[in-house]
């Protein structure tokens, strides 16, 4: 029997689940341990596996260089710019995301000034050189960089996404005089237009490359000696795989790839309930993820930010420009914390206590309030049945840190105050869901929305209400579902050539070729990891001529230029629910998405649970108006068909659901729960 085998490191919890052809035979999870996050992995792999030479596919997905990006832990990095053009980072866009806040801040670059240098040569839109590269100059720098402790360099000349020859030879001359330094150039790492967004990118990429790379060698050591001979994959954030070789090369692609992971299970669950639209929602331990599942499949954006100065607001955060599941963050998970402000109001996040030390009532050091104390307060959490039983919760420090914290400051009760928590949280996330959703021509309101996530079911059924939702599913195996996603995913990367051009003026031929080009990368880079069949799918993004963005148009082959126009003017309907202006239509960038064969995978949970009546009891769970008695499941031994009406509580190890009064829940054939809220 072979095993397929996906680990998500999250902020606070690393999850795992096991696959065989009859379903997820194990799950797991375990704190994260974040001085070395390969630690917990190895850890799952041997506490879980009794035999890991079984494993035939194992697939991996890190917070590690969100999290870099964020606490500032990558390497000493310098700019290497076009003469005049060093700035770029920090000039920005000019762009106030707030117009009328004269105390408007915005993330550090990651580069700072002293380390941003202008290099004589200049390429011209066309691809023409005007200035030739100045080499000496390139030498001469290059071995100060290595001599004052520079670790890597970020080499971004304007234009060099349509002639890469500078760049390519600026990586040759430091490889000359500086052998140590590591080098991006923004040509490889995002050759597209828009010189701002392609500095960080290309920043980002390198700023965290050696971190990464150092982690995933690691792990793949860690994986070998345990005893499992394939080598890690490793979830992109489109969600795609990759080998460990490319997303150490590309470790930005990897930015988002827990999350892209759920997005996925969500899209298979969908399927398997004939939902091709669906709202996916995520909450862990430190934050929630909410994103769009249409036609079957997530969302994917090439505009994506790390590190906002202010959650909801674009513009705020570092630009990064890879293939990304359109998701929202926002930064409020089971760790959150709740205080007092200022003013003497209730907020909640973003700051989380994580893993270490964690809640309160973990025993580990904590001393603020978090969502999971008010859970737990509120009576939704089992003290004694955390993690399976394998943590035991202190309601007594849970109780005593809201009390403190939260109720005697407000002038209210115990449970009104861990209820305000709760209640708050799920308004936050009803917010961000239905801005979300709106800013992409959907309504909230009319999809069902997929909940999961070690907290997700906990808050989902309120999420929904606060949305009007008609449905809320929560699958099996809810708090490892991104690990679950994971083994959904077929090799696949995604690439790119800016080449701006009228719909008139569109000549087959050229298109053609530059599809061929990045097509021929896509088989070359799939091949060299084991894929045997390669499948291309074709993009243009295009505007109205004028406009200053884009949107993404399939292209389909011998049906165009006509039938791209058309497509177009449907997907900008769609997106802003009316047409365009009467001028001409242009496209701006080509993609091209490279993908092997999607795995065939059985997700039904296949965990032995043992046999007698679903219903393990009962206890005391707060919803508005007062405590009240509420019936506790086991949801391992619920069949197809049972219906279980609210309030009501249903536990498995990783996750729990929690049905209000007046909702209604039934089991489906795959196991899925389905409230009606």
């Amino acid at each position: 029997m072979t095993l397929r085998v996906g680990v998500d490191i999250g902020g606070t919890f690393t999850d795992l689940c096991v696959l065989d052809d009859s379903g997820v035979v194990a799950i797991g999870k375990t704190l994260t341990t974040h001085d070395e996050p390969a630690r917990a992995v190895e850890q799952l792999l041997v506490s879980t596996l009794p035999d890991p030479s079984q494993v035939d596919k194992l697939v991996h997905g890190t917070t590690l260089v969100t999290n870099a990006l964020i606490e500032r832990k990558g390497s000493k990095l310098a700019l290497l710019a076009t003469a005049g053009f060093r700035d770029v980072l920090e000039m920005r866009r000019e762009h106030r995301y707030e117009l009328y806040d004269l105390q408007i801040e915005l993330p550090e670059p990651l580069v700072p000034r002293h380390l941003r240098f202008d290099v004589p040569e200049r390429i011209l839109a066309d691809g023409s050189v005007q200035l030739p590269l100045d080499e000496e100059y390139v030498a001469r720098l290059g071995a100060e960089l290595a001599e004052r402790g520079i670790e890597a360099v970020a080499v971004c000349f304007l234009h060099s996404f349509t002639n890469p020859d500078h760049e390519r030879r600026v990586r040759e001359v430091l490889a000359e005089v500086a052998p140590r330094l590591r080098v991006a150039l923004s040509s490889e790492v995002v050759p597209e237009i828009r010189e701002f967004e392609r500095s960080s990118t290309t920043a980002a990429n390198v700023y965290v490359q050696d971190l990464t790379e150092r982690y995933l060698r690691d792990l793949e050591q860690r994986v070998h000696r345990i005893g499992i001979g394939p080598a890690p994959h490793i979830m992109l954030s489109n969600g795609g795989i990759a080998t460990v070789d490319t997303a150490a090369r590309y470790p930005i692609r990897i930015l988002e790839s827990g999350p892209a992971g759920g997005a996925l299970a969500a899209s298979a669950f969908g399927a398997i309930a004939g939902e091709a639209d669906l709202l996916a929602f995520d909450m862990g331990g430190t934050t929630a993820k909410l994103c769009l599942i249409s036609d079957g499949a997530p969302l994917v954006t090439h505009e994506f930010e790390v590190d906002r100065v202010y959650r909801l607001l674009p513009g705020s955060g570092l630009p990064v420009k890879v293939p990304v599941t359109d998701m929202i963050e926002i930064g409020v998970g089971g760790g959150s914390i709740a205080r007092i402000d200022a003013l003497g109001l209730l907020t909640v996040g973003p700051d989380s206590a994580g893993s270490e030390p964690g809640p309160v009532c973990y025993g580990r050091g904590g001393t603020e309030p978090t969502v999971t104390d008010a859970d737990l307060v509120l009576g939704y959490l089992d003290p004694g049945y955390f993690l399976g039983g394998e943590m035991t919760l202190d309601l007594d420090a849970a109780r005593e840190v809201i009390r403190r914290e939260i109720a005697e400051p407000l002038g209210v009760d115990l449970a009104e105050a861990a209820y305000g928590i709760h209640a708050h949280v799920n308004e936050d996330m009803a917010n961000a869901a239905r801005v979300h959703a709106v800013e992409r021509g959907k309504d909230p309101a009319r999809l069902p929305m997929f909940t999961f996530g070690g907290a997700g079911p906990v808050h989902g059924v309120g999420v929904a209400r606060a949305l009007g939702a008609r449905q809320v599913v929560a699958p099996p195996a809810a708090g490892v579902m991104s690990a679950v996603g994971f083994l959904t995913a077929p090799l696949a990367f995604d690439f790119v050539r800016t080449s701006r051009v009228s719909v008139e003026e569109l000549s087959w031929s050229e298109v053609d070729a530059l599809f061929a080009e990045m097509e021929r990368e896509g088989e070359e880079l799939l091949k060299a990891s084991g894929v045997d069949v390669v499948t291309h799918s074709r993009i243009a993004e295009m505007r109205y001529a004028g406009q200053g963005y884009e949107i993404r148009v399939p292209v389909k082959q011998g049906e165009w230029p006509a039938s791209l126009v058309v497509d177009f003017t449907e997907a900008y309907r769609e997106l802003y629910r009316r047409t365009g202006p009467d001028v001409g239509v242009e496209v701006l960038n080509w993609r091209v998405v490279s993908s092997g064969p999607v795995p065939k995978v059985n997700l039904r949970l296949n965990v032995e649970a043992g046999t007698g009546d679903a219903r393990k009891g009962s206890r005391q769970a707060y919803f508005p108006g007062g405590f009240v008695d509420t019936a506790v499941y086991d949801r391992y031994r619920l069949r197809d068909g049972d219906r279980i009406e609210g309030p009501a509580i249903l536990e498995e190890r990783e996750s729990t659901l929690v049905i209000p009064p007046g909702a209604v829940c039934t089991v489906r054939a795959d196991a899925s729960l389905v409230v009606t809220p």
